[in-house]
């Protein structure tokens, strides 16, 4: 049996520092998965923007540790479209317009990537982790059990928080019904469960 991981890193990486309150530390992750989930290679899908040498040389680290693949993009920043809005003044009846400017989104989808290397790494005698709270792999998920896969186990965090008096949750619905109706085939792991084994240590200072 092989097991192989796939790591969607921004997203598993947003979804343990807003609701855990961990930074996780990659290398940790692979040893992890590595030595005591025996994977037999650990896949990690990032963004990194440009000038972010400290993320490169991470990942570039992770690259040259036997089973570790990381799959790199450039990540853009793409211009919102401006909003205008019309403002009455209370005074005079006049109607003057404003440009608000809604700044920029950064980008650097890594769906399809993980998705295929998923996929040619699916059949018989083969289970797969995906790390993710995206309901986007839902479909995905579906391909690899077609194709004779022993289980997917997505690993991330369903749990939900109070924060500004709403609770949230970063984890898929499409997900959550997932594990209802695959339960035996589809399986749910908590970050939660292994934070402190593979979060960073944040140094003490002197």
């Amino acid at each position: 049996m092989r097991r192989y991981a796939f790591i969607d890193v921004h997203n598993t990486a947003s979804t343990a520092q807003q609701m855990l309150g961990i930074v996780i530390d990659w290398a940790k992750l692979c040893d992890y998965l590595k030595n005591k989930r025996s994977c037999t290679e650990v896949f990690f899908y990032t963004g990194i923007d440009q000038g972010d040498a400290e993320t490169a040389n991470e990942f570039e680290a992770l690259s040259k540790i036997s089973c570790c693949m990381v799959r790199s993009k450039a990540v853009f920043a793409y211009k919102n479209k401006d909003k205008v809005v019309a403002l009455k003044c209370v005074k005079c009846g006049n109607e003057n317009v404003h440009i608000v400017n809604m700044g920029y989104t950064k980008k650097s989808n890594c769906d399809v990537e993980l998705s295929v290397d998923a996929i040619e790494k699916s059949g018989p005698e083969v289970e797969l982790m995906i790390f993710t709270a995206d309901g986007d792999f839902e479909y995905l998920i579906r391909k690899a059990l077609d194709k004779g896969v022993i289980k997917v186990e997505v690993v991330s965090y369903a749990g939900k928080d109070i924060q500004a008096g709403m609770t949230i949750s970063r984890f898929s619905t499409k997900l959550r019904n997932l594990f209802t109706e695959k339960p035996n085939k589809v399986i749910y792991t908590s970050l939660r469960d292994i934070k402190d084994i593979i979060k960073k240590t944040v140094p003490i200072a002197a």
